[in-house]
């Protein structure tokens, strides 16, 4: 995999050259000093990923993070001295198409590269996604599943590269007397999803809450998976954290939150992916209009990164084809019309 580095000191692009170099197979393909020079760099040599920095002189990581999603689009890790405490810096470059954010490695006092081991991790996690887009996508089965009971009605947002931004659009449209429970499943690392939860609730009307193995869905409340296991809605109609399938890159996985939803929940809900890489949450989406369940996704104009939702519509899995400002209105009138109907 060739990996671009962005970072304004030399220091630091040295670290991150070591921990790339010391992964078989890796290797730098050139190496930027600060986010202008990042944009043309891309541009003339697309890498595999590239490693961006924030806080750069000239243009900062979250405008060429734009730049280059919308010019050259090219998978993008965040990598910054502290990404809790840049977090809303963290947080746009995520909206502008970072699919992650990770520490800066640093040098100890004997010269060896430390906290490498998270990066590598990252870029791992990246390159089994990247596998995933160019070969076939996992195919998850549906199991039967029990009466929903008092199961509200859902709202299931999945989402990806770009998502972090499209999903404050989308949760910030539902009044506090939502009458749903809205379960969020975006790919992000487990230590970074907590500042996802903090984020959202601070444009969102409803509580936020980080999903607990077990937890149960509570209407007028966003649940938001905050594990590196998959969650999933389980027969018992309670929210739980699932390793399987383990080999699959997405993480958590929107197809396996729709599906379980699909099989276990009410036919009284809505599904909505948004923009993201790869082809996770298209299998599922389809199993949710298949049970009866309205279904949209986002169209290209205003996706960061089409590819999910373009997967999900040549499935034709989506009811209907929303830019991102109707979806969270649109997610409102239909459980507001499914609760009129009584249906379920």
């Amino acid at each position: 995999m060739r990996v671009g580095i962005v970072n304004d000191l030399a220091l630091a692009r040295e670290v991150l050259r070591r921990v790339v170099t010391s992964v078989p197979g890796y290797s730098v393909a050139w190496q930027a000093e600060d986010g202008d020079d990042a944009v043309a760099k891309t541009a003339a040599d697309r890498p595999d990923v590239i490693l961006m920095d924030l806080i750069m002189p000239r243009m900062d990581g979250v405008e060429a993070t734009r730049r280059i999603m919308a010019e050259t689009p090219c998978p993008i890790l965040i990598v910054t001295v502290s990404v809790s405490a840049n977090f809303p810096l963290v947080f746009k470059a995520l909206g502008a198409g970072g699919l992650d954010a990770v520490d800066t490695p640093t040098l100890g006092p004997s010269g060896t590269v430390q906290n490498g081991e998270k990066l590598v991790a990252r870029l791992m996690k990246l390159e089994a996604a990247l596998d995933d887009v160019s070969g076939s996508s996992v195919i998850l089965s549906q199991k039967v599943g029990q009466s929903p009971g008092d199961l509200p009605p859902l709202v299931l947002l999945g989402a990806s590269t770009g998502g972090p931004e499209a999903l404050t659009h989308v949760v910030s449209a539902f009044p506090t007397d939502f009458p749903a429970a809205v379960l969020v499943s975006q790919h992000i690392g487990a230590d970074f999803a907590q500042g996802l939860v903090q984020q959202l609730s601070t444009w969102s009307r409803l509580p936020v809450r980080a999903v607990k193995d077990g937890d149960m869905p509570m209407a007028g409340m966003v649940h938001v998976a905050v594990s590196n296991d998959h969650l999933e809605l389980s027969p018992d109609r309670l929210l739980r954290y699932t390793p399987n399938p383990r080999s699959y890159p997405y993480r958590p996985s929107v197809d396996v939150l729709f599906t379980s939803a699909a099989a276990h929940g009410s036919r009284l809900g809505v599904g909505v992916l948004l923009t993201g890489m790869g082809t996770d949450g298209a299998n599922g989406l389809l199993r949710l209009r298949s049970a009866g369940w309205h279904t949209i996704a986002q169209d290209e104009e205003t996706s960061v990164v089409f590819g999910m939702p373009k997967a999900a519509i040549e499935k034709r899995a989506a009811s209907e084809v929303l830019p991102l400002h109707k979806i969270g209105e649109t997610v409102v009138a239909k459980i507001h019309t499914m609760k009129k109907r009584g249906a379920g």
